[in-house]
């Protein structure tokens, strides 16, 4: 199902493109078994254009309006954006399923050789069949419990958090700041996510779908805005304020010691993970955000996470090498 067949502007500007730009040149390099999938492409692409602009419509007032603190670099913001558009211009997902299509062709026609017919989550409960919006809550929730468990992982192994760290060491957030991800993290977590949407029944379209909501909630969530949702709004959806706690220096996501993990709020959207798993702090402070090794220590050094895309991807490489070794965590 293509999403923006429901609406004619968008359709109609999605065939523009394709027809005009992209298949012709998709023909001219000699990829035509790739025009379906460049197809979805243009689709994930006028989706991100969309997103880029509602977010900056939207949060970008508030976060003038009802700032935590004052942005002192404004250079992170612009360098947050560079993430922000690479990521929600579907580059990522275009190239992932252009990785992922023959692996699952191939296995999706063997378990029918097997008479295994492809499992949908919502056929457990067949009531919810009639129900779209039901069953597109239940994927949301489903895969949101799985990307807090990858979340954990990222800040439990010390080779995933040379990568996550990066995420972490913006001290100036700001409603790109979800995006400031180092690439090899993101491509791993696309390929997880991308999985068990597929291990759980979920349709390309609506996969678009909940990809959007996810990441508009995300870029909300580390906005530089004063907003929290109440005593039981914040156990029910993941705030700002909830969330800028789980980036706080040395309380929020660092962990404490080797093989084991400390930290707080790691669910990605619903908080009822970090309530059943005993990870939440509820509190009404509004923390600093960035790593205690950022921090000068006596002897006057820091740890460099760089200040440009080129330079966080390059230390990101070395630490996860080990050539950067951590100071102090």
């Amino acid at each position: 199902m293509n999403f923006l067949s429901d609406f004619s502007f968008f359709s109609d500007l999605q065939a523009w493109i394709f027809e005009s730009i992209v298949q012709p040149l998709i023909f001219q390099v000699g990829l035509g078994e790739f025009v379906e999938d460049a197809f979805h492409g243009v689709e994930w692409f006028l989706m991100g254009v969309a997103e880029l602009l509602l977010l900056f419509v939207v949060l970008r007032p508030l976060e003038a309006l009802i700032p935590v603190h004052k942005i002192s670099d404004p250079y992170a913001r612009w360098n947050d954006f560079m993430y922000t558009a690479l990521h929600r211009l579907g580059i990522f997902s275009v190239v992932i399923f252009l990785l992922l299509d023959p692996f699952l062709d191939s296995l999706t026609a063997l378990l029918h050789l097997q008479g295994m017919n492809p499992f949908n989550l919502d056929n457990l409960w067949s009531a919810m069949q009639g129900h779209p919006v039901l069953v597109f809550l239940l994927y949301l929730l489903v895969l949101d419990f799985f990307d807090y468990g990858y979340h954990r992982a990222e800040h439990q192994f010390t080779w995933w958090w040379a990568l996550h760290s990066l995420h972490h060491s913006q001290r100036n957030m700001n409603l790109w700041s979800d995006n400031r991800n180092h690439l090899l993290d993101d491509v791993l977590r696309d390929i997880y996510m991308g999985l068990i949407a597929i291990a759980i029944g979920v349709q390309p379209g609506q996969y678009i779908m909940l990809v959007v909501v996810s990441r508009m909630l995300q870029s909300l969530q580390h906005a530089n805005v004063r907003i929290h949702f109440g005593v039981v709004g914040e156990r029910l959806l993941v705030s700002p304020r909830y969330h800028r706690t789980h980036h706080a220096i040395g309380l929020g996501h660092e962990t404490h010691g080797k093989g084991s993990i400390g930290g707080h709020n790691f669910a990605v959207l619903f908080p009822v993970w970090d309530i059943l798993f005993g990870t939440a702090l509820f509190s009404k402070t509004y923390f600093l955000t960035g790593i205690r090794d950022q921090l000068p220590f006596p002897d006057g050094c820091s740890r460099e996470y760089g200040q440009g895309f080129w330079s966080q991807q390059w230390l990101g490489l070395r630490r996860l090498l080990g050539f950067d070794k951590e100071q102090n965590k």
